[in-house]
């Protein structure tokens, strides 16, 4: 980072750090929020937008290349008139990277003459245009930006160096509900749960949160359908980045026995969580209560400081008094086994996990009661405790399918077709994408290695909301000169030197 743009970004955090200090100690004598002679002008010469941060994700996609992979690789336009197919997934990403929900909020950014030159554009697509390019989408064709898409990513991968590919690459699968309240969009069904919509198929890289497949499907279509080939292709993505060690990770429906052998013989590790059929019940039952032993949980964060005291559980206080009945954990062993599922060649190791409950009426207790719950490995090093908690933090990638629905808003069906809304959901989780990429490409200066990595980790686990105020909606004058687009900040945050050694590495 320039000694110029250091000063003047240390500069403004000291001015507003005394205006806060001089506001704690004002007299309170007139509330604060006190501006009344406010008037409104609209500049004459002055150009400027509201997203100033997207100069920095438009350097990162030309940086990457991956405009110029997805116009060598995609082809659904017989002539680019004026747009090339990059225009059009790039319009949909940085649509949502301005804070977009919908299609129709393109038409903001097409109006809005500071944004097209902030990028180099004399027009983008309008949403009509951008629901016909969606439209044009055939299977086949979804799976060539897939590609496009990841090999990009390979390059990103690429430049993390040894340490990166050196971890264990987690890969991870679900499914998840798109629910419309369209009545004639293509290939939408009736859920298990009454909803119309769509069951989309999400494969993703645990390591960095990054969606590497998203496979747009029928709503009444099974979760595991699909997932055998994509789990090999996302190994295969991961072997050529140069992971040694590869784990898949899924729930029940995803404990797909008929490709346990090959992926055992490939050298692939994979733990899912196995159906608690009577013969596994039964099972576990055989085995004597002194052969079970505690579950050990994985420790909880160290806290530098004093702990807070508990607040009161109002839910709990509350469930007891109306004497609600209510199931309360009273332990939980574990112990394992061997097992032969029916479609295997090969006996895999299973571990039962015993859970004892207290069923509660109020303060007085009905009676106890054992459930089991089991999973399935081929990893013969980890123990019982570890293979568990491992299969429980692929609960993070809920968290990411929240983010994809409610913060992204990729999990949407705008359209009117199975694989136009799959192209849709494409190219909209590809703004998440941009978001880890943008993470992934901080540099980390060795003299500020801790300091540098915690930014990084930081930024990779942020809230797609956040990452919008806090990276990309910066007001920002758009000065051309000298055949550059120059983006002046109009405003100063408390992560801006994050985006300027971001652009640094650019």
């Amino acid at each position: 980072m320039k000694k110029t743009i250091r000063r003047k970004l240390a500069a403004e955090k000291a001015r507003i750090e005394q205006q806060l200090d001089q506001a704690r100690s004002a007299s309170g004598a007139a509330p604060m929020l006190s501006a009344a002679n406010i008037h409104f002008e609209i500049a004459q010469k002055t150009v400027a937008i509201a997203h100033g941060g997207i100069g920095a994700i438009h350097l990162l996609v030309r940086n990457t290349g991956l405009a110029k992979i997805i116009d060598e690789k995609l082809h659904l336009l017989k002539v680019h008139a004026p747009y090339h197919e990059s225009d059009h997934v790039l319009n949909i990403a940085y649509n949502l990277l301005c804070g977009g929900r919908t299609l129709d909020d393109i038409e903001l950014r097409r109006n809005d003459r500071a944004f097209l030159a902030a990028i180099g554009a004399k027009s983008i697509p309008d949403p009509t245009t951008a629901g016909d390019f969606c439209r044009r989408f055939e299977a086949k064709d979804l799976d060539v930006l897939t590609d496009a898409i990841n090999e990009t990513r390979l390059d990103v991968w690429a430049k993390q160096g040894p340490a990166f590919t050196a971890k264990t690459a987690r890969i991870d699968a679900d499914g998840t509900m798109v629910s419309t309240d369209g009545c004639c969009k293509e290939g939408m069904d009736i859920t298990y749960n009454g909803v119309w919509g769509y069951h989309p198929l999400l494969v993703s890289f645990a390591n960095t949160g990054e969606p590497l497949f998203i496979v747009n499907r029928s709503g009444n279509r099974p979760s595991h359908e699909g997932v055998v080939p994509r789990f090999d292709a996302a190994i295969t993505l991961c072997r050529r980045a140069g992971f040694k060690d590869i784990l898949l990770r899924g729930d029940t429906d995803f404990a797909m026995t008929s490709a346990f052998d090959a992926w055992d013989e490939d050298g692939v590790r994979f733990i899912f969580g196995n159906d608690a059929r009577k013969n596994m019940v039964a099972i576990a039952e055989g085995h004597p209560d002194e052969l079970y032993r505690e579950l050990e949980r994985r420790a909880e964060r160290i806290v530098a400081t004093q702990t807070r005291e508990r607040p009161e559980d109002v839910k709990d206080r509350i469930v007891r008094e109306r004497g609600f009945q209510t199931l309360r954990p009273k332990s939980e062993e574990v112990i394992d086994f061997e097992y032969q599922p029916g479609k295997c060649r090969k006996t895999y190791r299973v571990i039962a996990l015993k859970k004892n409950i207290t069923v509660t009426r109020g303060e007085l207790a009905l009676f106890d009661e054992v459930r089991y719950f089991f999973y399935i490995t081929n990893d013969l090093t980890l123990s019982a405790d570890a293979v568990v908690n491992e299969a429980r933090q692929r609960c993070n990638q809920e968290n990411l399918i929240a983010q994809l629905k409610s913060g992204v808003h990729a999990l949407h069906a705008p359209v009117n077709t199975l694989n136009a809304n799959g192209a849709y959901m494409l190219m909209a989780s590809l703004a998440w994408t941009l978001k880890a990429w943008f993470a992934l490409s901080l540099p980390i200066s060795p003299r500020w290695q801790k300091r540098h990595t915690l930014e990084r980790d930081d930024v990779l686990r942020m809230e797609f909301r956040t990452f919008i105020a806090t990276m990309i909606n910066i007001p920002a004058q758009i000065i051309h000169a000298g055949r550059r687009i120059i983006y002046r900040l109009l405003a100063w945050n408390r992560t801006e030197h994050i985006l300027f050694r971001f652009l640094d590495a650019m």
